[in-house]
């Protein structure tokens, strides 16, 4: 099988994406990386972290370490570090899109995205909410995100809603969308043959059968019980105060949240630096580093790029996986 071709993007040029990617243009992977941004604020990055960069055609088979292959987007005002321009909405959303029209029809094997400044898009004009969404939009299909890393896997229900509108969000057929793009994501992108999913209820200690709400009695359970009836295997409504520990999650491959701050802080905790945030459904795989632009810490050289890294690998065998199950 040959070598995953993925586009890579670094994202707001004012933080640690592009100082991130030329880091990688040196680490050995079983991929080939192409890069879609500005080569001026990547060779910016690289002064700045005193670490050499090349780049090469974006169809050359074999670069040498420390050489990115370059489809260039540049942006209109390369930006002093720290600082971001609104006046590069347009060229970072492009880059983005290029690539995801890329993945789409079959130029590359996968998309990984460094963090972007969705304040700055916003202020360059561009509507923006987030990647995930963008990349939804282009594809014109549902999406789940899910944060992952070598000890747990995490998706959610709900995403950046504030807390009082998440219990109006969670509705049967939500939580049926979800439950099916996760549960066909394990088996086609991660090789599960039947995936166990746990599966946490929207109340404390799961509405403690109804005296602390009635989402998991009325809503939740009674969908598990028709999705187990068509053969797929959910453990739930779980308390989330006790669904995390080791022993509960010894034999399940995903636990779904039903908010942001339900599951991902125990995911974070579990592991941050090699953890990554992958956006189920879309068809290609898709992951991106779990952390911001960290513009306090763009081109001092101090930026972990061991997010970056782990999406990339992650990113490669999701193609590997896609490219057997075709």
């Amino acid at each position: 099988m040959t070598r995953p071709r993925l586009a890579l993007v670094p994202g707001e040029p004012a933080g640690v994406g592009p100082e991130l990617c030329v880091r990688a243009a040196w680490r050995a992977c079983d991929a080939d990386l192409v890069a879609i941004g500005d080569r001026e604020a990547l060779r910016q990055a690289a002064d700045a972290i005193a670490l050499p960069i090349a780049f090469a055609d974006a169809q050359e088979p074999q670069v040498p370490p420390g050489t990115l292959r370059l489809i260039e987007f540049p942006h209109a005002h390369v930006p002093a570090f720290g600082a971001p321009d609104p006046r590069n909405a347009r060229s970072i959303v492009d880059a983005l899109l290029h690539a995801a029209t890329g993945c789409r029809e079959g130029r590359f094997d996968g998309l990984v995205t460094g963090p972007v400044h969705k304040a700055a898009i916003n202020a360059g004009g561009v509507p923006y909410t987030g990647t995930t969404e963008l990349l939804a939009d282009e594809a014109d299909c549902d999406v789940v995100m899910m944060l992952a890393n070598p000890q747990l896997r995490v998706a959610l229900a709900t995403t950046h809603l504030p807390l009082r509108a998440v219990a109006d969000a969670v509705t049967a057929p939500v939580l049926e969308r979800v439950l099916r793009i996760l549960d066909t994501a394990l088996r086609r992108d991660f090789g599960l043959q039947a995936p166990r999913i746990a599966v946490l209820g929207l109340n404390p200690h799961a509405g403690e059968d109804g005296h602390l709400g009635f989402e998991e009695r009325a809503i939740i359970a009674p969908l598990l019980a028709r999705l187990r009836a068509g053969g797929l295997t959910l453990d739930g409504p779980l308390p989330a105060d006790t669904a995390f520990l080791p022993t509960r999650l010894a034999d399940v491959d995903a636990v779904l949240a039903m908010y942001h701050d339900q599951g991902l802080p125990v995911l974070k905790y579990s592991g941050f630096e090699s953890a990554v945030n992958l956006t189920l459904g879309l068809p290609y795989p898709r992951v991106a580093v779990d952390h911001g632009t960290a513009l306090a810490l763009a081109g001092s050289g101090h930026a972990d790029p061991s997010s970056l890294f782990c999406a990339i690998d992650q990113c490669a065998a999701l193609a590997r996986h896609r490219r057997a199950a075709a």
